[in-house]
């Protein structure tokens, strides 16, 4: 083949990010190709954990709000997921899930464009994202959703040609779920200012593996719990621009957004900033398992993290296309236009990947007939790269996916 395993062997030895595998809870035998789902365990996360659990909850109890920081979780996190996003700190709040941070989103900018009652949507994006701008037209319209994409259903087909004097706002993911392409966020951003709207970017597959810088973008929300390994059901996160701080109001206005929260006053008064973007008390255990992963990523270069990559999902396509040369890459070749995923299109994808899985190769399958690929740069070598991309050609090759066991669906895909 173009290259050998132990060529491979010989790139994981001169890797500047090698020592970060360590930090993490691998289960022998299995090649992790999942991490734009969900992140792999950090070794020091059960323990931070019990920490907060055995200590500052079991013999502190109701003082660690002051003591241990808790009630700050949603400030103190987010200055420290803001590197990774090309923000300040005090520009981004952790807390509640993506869903939920898009409400606010889409809500807090709706009313910055009065008279303008169209919001654009990508048909593409992932699914929750397009449901939560349907609440939203509904809890504050009416207002038209016009939706792009390829997807079936997309009526203004480009952003360009959706793009009007009517549109408030758009709401776009800088990574595509399915299919691993990127967007430009600076020239985008760019194009939708000039029409007058406002942007928010989806960055759930991007933080983490990508460089991400702000620039002008309005508002931002992403999770924590893929590539950043804050652990399943980790606080999510929304920036919000600082010229628009003060001038948006967070619809779900909860106690922990109030100026003063412990005046316990009738009404509710926003807090300066972002942090009005709080709304209840934050799930402390959520928070000591993120802040476990985040005191890993304070340590690393995501110029290095991109650059490897690039050479992993280069590797990937490179050794696919000479031992798979009938499957089909949706994902662009051009490592400047994808993020850290590598995706195939295949009728029979959700046998093929339940095969792969029992191999010890794990990846998974959206429809349609989507097979997705994961490559997180800090626990992942180039011989895993090697050995998965055997592993699926053995798997197609012998039709290993055939097996009727593997066409039985489970809940999650």
């Amino acid at each position: 083949m173009a290259v050998t395993r132990d060529e491979c062997q010989a790139l994981d030895a001169e890797d500047p990010l090698k020592d970060f595998r360590e930090e993490f809870s691998l289960p022998p035998g299995v090649i992790y190709l999942l991490g734009n789902s969900l992140g792999a365990l950090p070794r020091r996360t059960p323990e931070r954990v019990a920490h907060t659990v055995e200590t500052e909850w079991g013999v502190h109890l109701g003082a660690s709000w002051n003591s241990a920081g808790w009630w700050d979780l949603p400030q103190t996190t987010g200055d420290r997921i803001a590197p990774l996003i090309g923000a300040r700190p005090g520009d981004v709040l952790a807390g509640d899930s993506t869903s939920v941070n898009i409400f606010k989103a889409v809500t807090a900018a709706l009313p910055l464009r009065p008279g303008r009652r169209v919001i654009v949507s990508d048909l593409d994006n992932f699914p929750t994202d397009r449901y939560v701008v349907e609440g939203a037209a509904r809890a504050l319209g009416p207002y038209e959703i016009r939706d792009i994409g390829s997807a079936p259903g997309a009526n203004g087909g480009t952003l360009e040609a959706a793009l009007g004097d009517d549109v408030a706002l758009v709401l776009l993911s800088h990574v595509d779920y399915r299919t691993g392409a990127m967007r430009d966020m600076a020239a985008v951003t760019a194009q939708v200012h000039a029409a007058g709207a406002l942007m928010i970017w989806d960055l759930c597959h991007s933080a983490g593996v990508v460089p991400v810088e702000m620039g002008e973008v309005d508002l931002a929300v992403g999770c924590t719990y893929k590539y950043l390994n804050g652990g399943p059901g980790a606080p999510a996160y929304i920036y919000v621009a600082p010229r628009h701080q003060e001038a948006v109001h967070n619809v779900v206005s909860g106690w922990h957004g109030h100026a003063a929260p412990f005046a316990f006053e009738p009404s509710y008064r926003p807090a300066p900033g972002v942090r009005r973007f709080a709304v209840g008390s934050p799930p402390v255990l959520s928070y000591a398992a993120l802040g476990a992963s985040l005191d890993i990523w304070e340590r690393v270069d995501m110029a290095a993290v991109r650059a490897k990559s690039v050479a992993l999902t280069s590797l990937f396509i490179e050794l696919t296309d000479e031992l798979c040369p009938d499957l089909a890459l949706v994902t662009p070749r051009d490592p400047a236009g994808r993020g850290s995923q590598v995706s195939y299109r295949h009728a029979d994808g959700y046998p093929v990947v339940r095969a792969l899985a029992d191999r010890g190769v794990v990846g998974d399958y959206r429809e349609p007939e989507i097979i997705r690929f994961g490559f997180a740069p800090l626990y992942l070598r180039h011989v895993d790269v090697y050995d998965a991309a055997t592993t699926l050609a053995e798997v197609l090759g012998k039709e290993l996916w055939r097996d009727e066991r593997y066409s039985r669906r489970l809940a999650v895909t």
